[in-house]
């Protein structure tokens, strides 16, 4: 199996996210990177967008459902959202889409700063493996992958997917 490009994705991103927000009149998206990959593909897509927007950062380490069976990451960073969450809409980014458990962290941290007026989801990867009903606005590709298989993004600049495979 190959790989998607990912500045193709971004590119395809960007059009399609920009379309979004003008179906929904959203005129001043907030945007919001989940660390780490997210981050990276956030700076590359307002990039791509020509955006000159304060970006977000959300390390949501604290909020997963699996914090105490995982334990914590040994690069756990705080969050940094340099505007008001309350009545904004967010754009919030992240890598790859898998069991949607990141997200929904990513959403109860969200809330605690604020009510956005409303969330657009968007990912680079959707591995379509959901174990919650999550699914992104905006994506770059869908893959089906083996269970012994996983995508890695490296970044910033280049991003390049890798296809790991685990039984190896």
């Amino acid at each position: 199996m190959s790989l998607p490009n990912p500045a193709e994705l971004i590119r395809q991103m960007a059009t399609s996210l920009t379309t979004h927000l003008q179906q929904r009149a959203i005129s001043e998206p907030r945007f919001i990177g989940i660390r780490t990959g997210g981050v990276w593909v956030a700076q590359a897509l307002l990039q791509e967008l020509g955006s000159d927007s304060p970006l977000g950062t959300l390390d949501v380490s604290f909020y997963r459902d699996d914090f105490s069976q995982n334990g914590l990451h040994p690069q756990v960073r705080p969050s940094a959202l340099p505007f008001e969450i309350e009545g904004q809409h967010l754009v919030l980014i992240d890598d790859v889409l898998m069991s949607g458990r990141t997200i929904r962290a990513a959403m109860n941290e969200l809330f605690d700063y604020g009510r956005p007026a409303s969330i657009t989801l968007v990912c680079l990867l959707d591995l379509e493996a959901g174990e919650l009903p999550i699914s992104p606005d905006v994506v770059g590709a869908t893959l089906s992958l083996s269970a012994q298989q996983r995508v890695k993004l490296s970044g910033p600049t280049p991003l390049e997917l890798e296809l790991q495979d685990l039984a190896l």
